[in-house]
């Protein structure tokens, strides 16, 4: 599989727009266009390349500059698992294999929590964002790739192989990114009011 390593991890079902600048990487993605294939987005930072991954679809492309450079929109898809790294290619390439979900489903009770926190945050920030798709399975990528989450706490999310402990990560998410926004607005409002924060209101 040809490899895409980033500073960003991308979600089953997620989109996301990508600049394709490098030579390298615009011989993969022509590739890609031409055959009509996937390619492997992974995490790659100051601690190296990850282990698990995301196969990514092209979905549109926006803009093709005449240096070659390309503005497109990519899908997740499948999980998986960077088996070895092999060489051969300009662009980096490896051997991978699936990742498959354990048989479990998420709790009715965390999952109604994250849908909640997904409404008042929508709510709280103005953002136009798309209803999440209630028959999707996962449903947590689905309602995740919504939100633009830390890499750290995305790929944690990537690397979980059951939907119980995913949903459950995700709601605490939620709930902290909630508290954070809500904290923010009212910090905003009491600025607004006089200049300055009243440490003694805290």
């Amino acid at each position: 599989l040809g490899l895409f390593p980033l500073g960003i991890v991308l979600l089953p079902s997620e989109q996301i727009p990508l600049h394709i600048f490098e030579e390298r990487y615009q011989e993969l993605i022509g590739e890609c266009l031409a055959n009509d294939s996937e390619f492997g987005l992974i995490l790659a930072d100051d601690d190296g390349v990850r282990e698990i991954g995301t196969r990514a679809a092209v979905t549109e492309v926006l803009e093709r500059f005449d240096d070659g450079r390309l503005n497109i929109v990519v899908e997740g898809g499948e999980r998986f698992r960077l088996l070895e790294l092999t060489e051969g290619r300009s662009f980096q390439t490896g051997l991978v294999e699936p990742v498959e979900d354990e048989p479990d489903v998420a709790d009715a009770e965390d999952t109604e929590r994250a849908l909640e926190l997904f409404h008042r945050l929508v709510e709280l920030t103005g953002a136009e964002v798309e209803e999440p798709s209630l028959e999707a399975d996962p449903l947590s990528f689905e309602l995740a790739g919504r939100f633009e989450f830390a890499p750290e706490l995305k790929q944690k999310l990537l690397q979980l192989t059951s939907e119980q402990q995913r949903m459950h990560l995700l709601a605490e998410l939620l709930a902290g990114a909630a508290t954070a926004v809500e904290r923010e607005r009212e910090i905003a409002e009491r600025a607004h009011g006089n200049g300055k924060v009243d440490p003694r209101d805290g």
